[in-house]
């Protein structure tokens, strides 16, 4: 995921803004890690550089 991404992703649930957990980064994309909402406390994985921003409502249907 391209940290530039940032500046247009919100939470699904409350639409605040998220909050960038790296675990592993490659020439300057995010390839694992997380998107935390403070608001909600809400977060989204991201794998192999792709952010899952499915609403935890969502996740088991």
């Amino acid at each position: 995921m391209k940290k530039e991404l940032m500046d247009i992703l919100a939470c699904p649930v409350c639409k605040s803004s998220l909050k960038l957990n790296i675990t592993e980064e490659k020439e300057g994309a995010v390839v694992t890690g997380s998107l935390f909402c403070k608001k909600c406390n809400h977060s989204y994985p991201i794998t192999d550089s792709i952010p899952n921003l499915l609403p935890p409502n969502l996740e088991k249907a």
